[in-house]
C-alpha cells in the first residue's frame, strides 16, 4: 500500500461515490447506486442487501488502500442511534472501519466549498446540492456564503411521489411535478445570474441523454467547465420528460441511475427559476471535493 493514498466513499440515500487520492490526484473515481432510503422506507430499516453491496465498494477501495474514510449523508441521519451502530460494530469487525455521519449543514459546506473555493465571479452564484432525500442551497458571493437554505426532500421522495418517473416515458407532466416541488420550497428571496448544480455527477445526465453543453465563459475552472443557458436547460427538461428514458439508460454504463434523473431535473428546473438564473452549471463537484481539501490538509 503506497503511503500517500486514500479513499474517501460518501454513502448518499441513493448513490454512493469512491474517490482514491494518490499524492493528492484522483486517481479512481466511481459512483454506484445503492438504494438505502427506498429500501429503508420499504423494511424501516437498513437492508442487509444494501450493507453488503457497500462492502463490496469498501473492497474495491482496499485494494489500492488501507487509509479508507467512510462519511455517511441523509439517510444515515435519520436512522437510530441502535441501528447505526449495530452496522458500525459489522463494518469494524470486518474492515476496521466505521461511518462517519455528516451533518445536513456540514454537507452543504463542504459540497459548496468545492464549488466556489476557486471561483472568480462578481455576483451571486447559488450553488444547488441535491440528494436522494435531501436537498441544500447556498448562495455565494465573492466567495462568502451569504444565504442559506435546507430542503428535507430529494429526488426519491419526488419518484415516490410520482412514480411513473421511472419509466421509459412518464404519465405525469413536467408542469404536473414542478406544482409539487413549487409547493415544497417556498420563497427564495435573493436572485441569481448563475446557479451551479452539484452534489452528483450532473454531467451523466447531459453525456447519457446526449444534450449539448457550451463552455464556461463566466469564469474558468478545471471543475466547472460547462455551461448552458437558462432557455436551453428549459428545452432539455421538457424533452427529458417525452423522450425515452430507456435510450438514455441504453447510453450508460449505470442504468439504474435514472430512476431519479427526471425527478432531479423538475427540482433544479423550479429553484432556477425561483432565483431567476440565466445560466446553468451541471458539474460532479459534491461533498468529497470538500473533505478531499480537509483531508489533504490534515497531513
Amino acid at each position: 500500500m503506497k503511503e500517500n493514498t486514500f479513499a474517501i466513499i460518501e454513502i448518499g440515500s441513493n448513490n454512493t461515490k469512491t474517490h482514491i487520492y494518490e499524492n493528492e490526484k484522483n486517481i479512481y473515481d466511481t459512483t454506484t447506486t445503492i438504494e438505502f432510503k427506498k429500501n429503508y422506507s420499504t423494511n424501516k430499516k437498513i437492508d442487509e442487501k444494501d450493507i453488503n453491496k457497500l462492502c463490496i465498494e469498501i473492497e474495491k477501495a482496499s485494494k489500492y488502500t488501507d487509509k479508507i474514510y467512510v462519511y455517511g449523508c441523509s439517510i444515515f441521519r435519520n436512522i437510530s442511534e441502535k441501528e447505526l451502530q449495530e452496522i458500525d460494530e459489522y463494518l469494524y469487525k470486518k474492515y476496521n472501519l466505521k461511518i462517519s455521519v455528516v451533518s445536513q449543514e456540514e454537507e452543504a459546506a463542504l459540497t459548496a466549498y468545492g464549488c466556489y473555493s476557486n471561483t472568480d465571479y462578481n455576483g451571486n452564484i447559488c450553488v444547488f446540492i441535491g440528494g436522494g432525500g435531501s436537498t441544500e442551497l447556498l448562495i455565494i458571493n465573492n466567495r462568502k456564503i451569504i444565504e442559506k437554505k435546507y430542503l428535507d426532500f430529494g429526488v426519491v421522495d419526488i419518484t415516490k411521489k410520482f412514480p411513473s418517473l421511472k419509466e421509459d416515458v412518464p404519465t405525469c407532466t413536467l408542469d404536473e411535478v414542478r406544482t409539487y416541488i413549487n409547493s415544497l420550497i417556498g420563497e427564495i428571496n435573493t436572485k441569481c445570474d448563475v446557479i451551479i448544480l452539484a452534489g452528483g455527477d450532473h454531467l451523466y445526465w447531459y453525456n447519457n441523454a446526449r444534450y449539448g453543453l457550451n463552455e464556461n465563459t463566466l469564469y474558468k475552472s478545471e471543475n466547472q467547465k460547462y455551461m448552458i443557458d437558462i432557455e436551453t436547460s428549459d428545452k432539455y427538461d421538457e424533452n427529458a420528460y417525452i423522450t425515452s428514458l430507456d435510450r438514455i439508460r441504453a447510453n450508460s454504463d449505470n442504468p439504474l441511475w435514472f430512476d431519479g434523473s427526471r425527478a432531479m431535473k423538475a427540482i433544479t428546473n423550479v429553484i432556477s427559476h425561483k432565483i431567476e438564473a440565466k445560466y446553468v452549471i451541471p458539474t460532479k463537484i459534491n461533498m468529497e471535493d470538500g473533505l478531499k481539501n480537509k483531508l489533504i490538509n490534515k497531513k
